[in-house]
């Protein structure tokens, strides 16, 4: 699946993993030795993200409802915590530097294809 900037037309990635069930959501990126360029990992009914036990920062994309994009977290390094957002219902985990390259910003919304 594919993550697109609507407003900007910038694609954010093209190999976007979805986390199904508990045991993928909780684990994540844990134990990967980092995310290539184009990949990322969607977390639905997510607020909020760790960093705990990885190896590399991420960039983190927090979405409402309608994947509009109400919270974002760059290099976000490892063993940190992120804020909550409580208007969030999934994360956009991709790699550090993703967002600024994509000139994503609160307020834009994502697609998935």
């Amino acid at each position: 699946m594919r993550a697109s900037n609507a407003r900007s037309g910038s694609e954010l990635a093209n190999n976007v993993e979805v986390a199904v069930g508990i045991v993928a959501r909780l684990k994540g990126l844990i134990g990967r030795r980092g995310l290539a360029d184009g990949e990322a990992l969607l977390i639905r009914s997510c607020k909020g993200v760790h960093t705990v036990g990885m190896r590399f920062p991420i960039d983190v994309v927090f979405l409402d409802r309608h994947d509009k994009v109400v919270g974002i977290k760059e290099k976000m390094p490892p063993n940190r915590m992120s804020a909550i957002y409580l208007r969030a219902s999934s994360a956009l985990e991709l790699p550090s530097g993703a967002v600024e390259r994509s000139c994503t910003r609160p307020g834009d919304t994502l697609t998935f294809s």
